[in-house]
C-alpha cells in the first residue's frame, strides 16, 4: 500500500516543479528576460500571452539601456531574445506596464 503512495508524492512533487516558468534571476531557459526583442511570427525563443491578470513578468517597453529585469527595447536587429505572441500554451504571460517592471 505504501508504494502507491510514494508514486503519486513523487509525481505531485515533479509537476509542481514546473508551475513557475520563470527563475527568481529573472530568466527562463536560461535566458534573461530583459534586453532587446524583436517580435516574430515564426522560430521565437519564447512564445507569450498578453494578459491582463496574474503575469508572470510585468514588461515595460523602454527606448534605451533595457538593463533591468522586465525592461525590454523592440529592435529588429540583433535581438538577445525573440517572442511571438500567441493566444493558448505560452512559455509565460506577461503584462505590460508603464511603471515597475519585472517579476510580480
Amino acid at each position: 500500500m505504501k508504494r502507491p503512495f510514494c508514486f503519486i508524492l513523487l509525481a505531485c512533487v515533479l509537476l509542481s516543479a514546473g508551475d513557475e516558468p520563470l527563475k527568481p534571476d529573472c530568466s527562463c531557459k536560461e535566458i534573461r528576460l530583459y534586453g532587446k526583442v524583436k517580435i516574430v511570427e515564426h522560430f521565437p525563443d519564447f512564445k507569450v500571452q498578453v494578459v491582463e491578470h496574474f503575469p508572470d513578468l510585468k514588461v515595460k517597453i523602454v527606448d534605451n539601456f533595457p538593463d533591468e529585469c522586465g525592461e525590454w527595447e523592440l529592435v529588429d536587429n540583433f535581438p538577445d531574445f525573440k517572442v511571438q505572441f500567441v493566444e493558448h500554451f505560452p512559455d509565460f504571460k506577461i503584462r505590460f506596464v508603464d511603471h515597475f517592471p519585472g517579476i510580480p
